[in-house]
């Protein structure tokens, strides 16, 4: 017995004790040698012929002695993953903000999904537009968006002017210097409209989305610190393979 946190930080190392043992084994697999044996006793055809002395090579491995060394990481992995995925099937908690259930009952693998989510639509809030505050802003539900008070300007347009420095003379031209002066000819009236949002909104939204990260990050913890069953699979589904039984 233990608790579910407890199986889930083995489950990562019991894989890569099982994947090594089962490289190490396929290794002496691929070289054929190690398993054969033999033993040469020379005879005369006289007795008067050489003698020579026996020779003899027992096998360095043997199949039965290979499955014996992978076996025990192999099932032992077996049975630490059988044991995450049934206590992750059997693992739920509710997701609880301010007292209030938000979704009850929710499985351990989902909440983990859950966690990732909020973090992303965290990101997706802060980056919500927002109304200016500059403008008053009011709802219209006619253009569905936010309306600004009106505001007011003007507009004004060049017109050339002249003025006579010196009067003509009968020896002189009359001296006249042109300029332009701007002329108020109307009047702007502005009315801005907007999709974005209130600050205020926002920052509740913002709120909102960080009590449920946290509410789903506890309900997680909570999970994970439940007692799991010990299960054990590894030993029969090995025995079926190299022994039939």
């Amino acid at each position: 017995m233990g608790k579910l946190n407890q199986v889930i930080a083995v489950v990562a190392a019991k894989k890569k004790l099982a994947l090594e043992a089962i490289t190490n084994a396929y290794h002496v697999i691929q070289k054929p040698p190690l398993f054969d044996g033999i033993t040469r006793v020379y005879t005369p055809r006289d007795e008067e012929g050489e003698r020579l002395p026996p020779e003899s090579k027992r096998p360095q491995n043997t199949v039965n002695d290979l499955i014996a060394s992978v076996c025990p990481a192999i099932a032992d992995m077996f049975d630490t993953v059988l044991t995450q995925d049934i206590a992750n099937q059997e693992a739920a908690c509710s997701v609880v903000v301010d007292g209030r259930v938000i979704a009850p009952d929710v499985p351990v693998t989902h909440l983990l999904f859950l966690e990732k989510q909020l973090t992303d639509m965290t990101t997706f809030v802060s980056k919500l537009p927002v109304l200016d505050p500059a403008d008053t802003w009011t709802w219209d539900d006619a253009a569905n968006s936010f309306m600004s008070n009106p505001s007011e300007t003007v507009r004004t347009k060049k017109v050339p002017k002249a003025f006579v420095k010196y009067e003509a003379t009968k020896e002189h031209p009359a001296q006249v210097e042109t300029f332009t002066e701007d002329v108020l000819v109307g009047t702007w009236r502005t009315v801005k409209f907007s999709g974005a949002i209130k600050a205020a909104d926002k920052a509740a939204m913002l709120d909102r989305v960080r009590k449920l990260h946290e509410a789903v990050v506890k309900a997680r913890e909570e999970c994970n610190s439940m007692v799991v069953e010990e299960k054990r699979i590894g030993l029969p589904i090995l025995m079926f393979v190299f022994k039939g039984a």
